[in-house]
């Protein structure tokens, strides 16, 4: 039986990446984030609008994360959408700090409001720039979570330049 806050993990480089639901998906918002803090991030990735945080009482998780020292960025993309120049931009600044997270066998977790489509998309994309073949990447990050990445223009994205 799948737990109602299902993080799944995968070795990237020296460190490992988590894909998770939107905190409070679940139905309760604090015991998803207790089980996120527990799982140990570095830094997380919010792929999900402000709208749907708030739709599942995620409104404070920025805050809840940074208190606990976690580093958070929000990165928000509409649901089965690719990212806007603003995101890319954004995850232009982002990427490299991400990376030397990785490098020094740190955790970086990304999630969506279902775990699968952006969150997929943006664990992907991390693959990619460390050299991965997007392809095979993509087989590596479906083997622990099958609903990664939904759309051809999120797979086009991650795939790099």
């Amino acid at each position: 039986m799948e737990p109602l806050f299902p993080i799944a993990s995968l070795q990237a480089g020296n460190g490992t990446l988590g894909i998770c639901p939107l905190p409070g998906r679940s139905g309760d918002y604090r015991e998803d984030v207790q089980t996120l803090i527990q799982w140990a991030p570095d830094m997380v990735l919010s792929m999900t609008t402000a709208r749907e945080m708030g739709s599942f009482g995620a409104s404070d998780l920025g805050e809840d994360l940074e208190r606990e020292n976690i580093i958070w960025h929000h990165l928000p993309i509409q649901d089965f959408g690719a990212p806007t120049a603003k995101i890319i931009t954004n995850w232009q600044a982002i990427s490299p700090k991400a990376h030397d997270i990785l490098a020094g066998g740190g955790k970086v977790l990304a999630h969506c409001k279902g775990g699968c489509g952006r969150s997929g998309m943006m664990l992907l994309r991390m693959l990619a720039e460390i050299g991965e073949d997007p392809t095979t990447a993509l087989a590596r990050l479906r083997n622990a979570r099958p609903c990664a990445v939904e759309t051809d223009a999120q797979f086009q994205w991650a795939s790099g330049p």
